[in-house]
């Protein structure tokens, strides 16, 4: 099965259900869905000064996609 990568676009909420092991890289970055799940990972990552280009990077590498 042919798994797309989590892109910035994407909300946290999306990415969890999508990928359940993300949460491990959310609470590591202190990034949660209770409050900011329903915006984009982007929108997140600048709210909390996260780097966007490495949150996406350890997503994607926790959730093993390419």
């Amino acid at each position: 099965m042919e798994r797309n990568n989590i892109t910035k676009d994407m909300t946290i909420n999306r990415t969890i259900k999508l990928f359940p092991k993300s949460i491990e890289v959310f609470n590591r970055f202190h990034l949660d869905s209770c409050c900011g799940g329903a915006k984009t990972l982007e929108e997140s990552a600048k709210a909390a000064n996260v780097d966007i280009d490495t949150l996406l990077e350890e997503l994607n590498k926790k959730t093993g996609n390419p």
